[in-house]
C-alpha cells in the first residue's frame, strides 16, 4: 500500500502497564496484575475540588515516562489513558516539552479524571498559560517554546480508607507538527458559527471501500427535552452518544444495572450514563477527547486519542473492522448531507460507498432512523482535518488487531 503524505507530521506513542514500568521513573507505584498500582505512597496531598470546595487528603503515587522524541517541530499534544479510578480515587496528568537533552516548557496539568463524579469533579484545569504553551481543555498548544519531543507524568491518589486503589493501565500521546490544518474546536453538539477549514492532503485509498460497519445507530437528538445536566442535554451530547454506539457495536457497553439511576429513564438511559461518566465539570461540556477514551476504556476495551491524516488512513481502521469515532467542524452546506453549523462534532465513521463516500452514524439526527448519512468524500475529509486536525477516538477490544501503522506510527 502506498503511504500517505510523509509532509504531514504525526506521531503516538503509548506506556502499556505493567510491562512498561521499567522504561519511567516510578515513585511510590508498582507493577500489579492488571496494570500500575499505588503501592507504597510517596507523598500526601491535600486536594480542594473547585468544583464542590469539599478538601480531602490522598495518598499519592507518581509515574513519569521517558523523554519521547519525534523528530519534528510539535504543535499540539493530546494525552489520552486507560484506568480504573475506584471510589475514593482519581488521576492527574500533566505533560511538558522538550527539546534535545532539555525541558522547554513546565508541567501542565491535561485532566483531573475519576471514573464517576462521586471523589472528586472530573475536570480539565483552566488558567494554564506562558509564553512557552497553554492548555486547551484536552489539549497541550505550543505557542512560544521550541519543543521536539515529550514527557508525560501521571499521579495516582487513593484516600487512605479507600477500599482498593486506581489502575493505570495505558497512557498515550499523540503529538502534532504545525501544518496540522485544525485549531481547537469546541466540543459541543451541532451548533455554532461557520468555519471554512483548508483542504486536507489525501494519501492513497485503503482497501476498505464497499464495506459498512453494523454499528446500531443512536440519535441524540432524542434526549433534546429530557436530561439537561452534564453539559445542557442531548443537543450536546454527541461524544458520549458516539461513544455508547461503538461500545454496543463491541458489545461492551455498561449492564442496565450501571445505568439504573437514571430516572426517568427516558429514550436510551445507557448515553445518560455516559454523558454523566465523560463530563468534564470545567468546560461544562461532555465531549473532552481524553475523558472519552478513557469512559470508554472502563469496559474492558482498548480505547485512545490520536490523529489521522486522511481517510485513505481512516480506511484501513474500516477494513480491520474497526469503526471510528471522528471530530469535526463545519458550516451549514459545506458538507452536503449535513446540513447545519457545528464547531465541532463527533460522527462515527462506520464504512465506505464502494466510490470510496465516507458512511456515517451522525447522532445529530431526530431519530435513530436519521442517523446514517452518506457524504461526499472530499468534503467530509476537509471539514475532519480541518476541523479538528484529524482527531479520531480508537475503540476496539484487544482481540481485534489495528491495522499495520505506517512508518511515521501515529497509531
Amino acid at each position: 500500500m502506498t503511504a500517505v503524505d510523509p509532509g504531514r507530521d504525526v506521531t503516538y506513542h503509548r506506556f502499556r502497564f505493567p510491562a512498561d514500568l521499567h522504561l519511567g521513573s516510578a515513585d511510590g507505584v508498582a507493577a500489579g496484575p492488571d496494570g500500575l498500582v499505588l503501592a507504597a505512597p510517596a507523598d500526601r496531598v491535600e486536594h480542594t475540588d473547585p468544583h464542590s470546595g469539599d478538601t480531602a487528603g490522598y495518598d499519592a503515587a507518581t509515574w513519569t515516562s521517558p523523554v519521547v522524541p519525534v523528530g519534528f517541530a510539535v504543535a499540539e499534544l493530546v494525552p489520552s489513558w486507560t484506568a480504573d479510578a475506584p471510589p475514593g480515587c482519581w488521576l492527574r496528568v500533566e505533560l511538558r516539552g522538550w527539546s534535545g537533552d532539555a525541558a522547554t516548557t513546565g508541567w501542565y496539568e491535561l485532566g483531573r479524571w475519576a471514573a464517576d463524579d462521586t471523589t472528586i469533579h472530573r475536570a480539565s484545569v483552566p488558567g494554564q498559560a506562558d509564553g512557552a504553551a497553554r492548555v486547551a481543555a484536552d489539549t497541550l498548544l505550543v505557542t512560544g517554546a521550541t519543543v521536539t519531543g515529550w514527557q508525560v507524568r501521571v499521579t495516582l491518589l487513593r484516600r487512605p480508607d479507600a477500599p482498593a486503589g486506581p489502575v493505570l493501565r495505558t497512557l498515550g500521546v499523540v503529538a502534532s507538527a504545525g501544518d496540522t490544518p485544525g485549531t481547537p474546536v469546541t466540543r459541543t453538539g451541532a451548533t455554532g458559527g461557520p468555519v471554512t477549514p483548508p483542504a486536507p492532503r489525501s494519501g492513497a485509498t485503503g482497501d476498505a471501500r464497499g464495506r459498512v460497519l453494523d454499528v446500531p445507530r443512536y440519535a441524540q437528538r432524542l434526549h433534546a427535552g429530557g436530561e439537561t445536566r452534564w453539559g445542557g442535554g442531548g443537543d450536546s451530547w454527541c461524544s458520549p452518544t458516539c461513544v455508547s454506539m461503538v461500545l454496543d457495536f463491541w458489545g461492551a457497553g455498561p449492564s442496565p444495572d450501571r445505568y439504573a439511576w437514571v430516572a426517568p429513564p427516558g429514550p436510551r438511559p445507557v448515553v445518560v450514563h455516559a454523558a454523566r461518566h465523560c463530563y468534564d465539570h470545567a468546560y461544562a461540556g461532555a465531549g473532552n477527547w481524553a475523558f472519552n477514551t478513557a469512559y470508554a476504556g472502563l469496559h474492558g476495551v482498548d480505547a485512545f486519542v490520536t490523529r489521522l491524516r486522511s481517510l485513505a488512513e481512516a480506511e484501513r481502521f474500516v477494513a480491520a473492522g474497526i469503526p471510528l469515532v471522528v471530530s469535526a467542524a463545519f458550516s451549514r452546506g459545506q458538507v452536503p448531507g449535513l446540513d447545519y453549523d457545528t464547531r465541532g462534532h463527533l460522527i462515527v465513521l462506520v464504512g465506505f460507498t464502494a466510490d470510496g463516500d465516507p458512511v456515517l452514524n451522525d447522532p445529530y439526527a431526530p431519530d435513530d432512523e436519521g442517523v446514517r448519512r452518506i457524504v461526499p468524500r472530499a468534503a467530509f475529509e476537509a471539514a475532519w482535518q480541518g476541523g479538528s486536525g484529524g482527531v479520531v477516538y480508537v475503540v476496539r477490544p484487544e482481540s481485534v488487531p489495528l491495522p499495520p501503522a505506517p512508518a511515521q506510527a501515529n497509531w
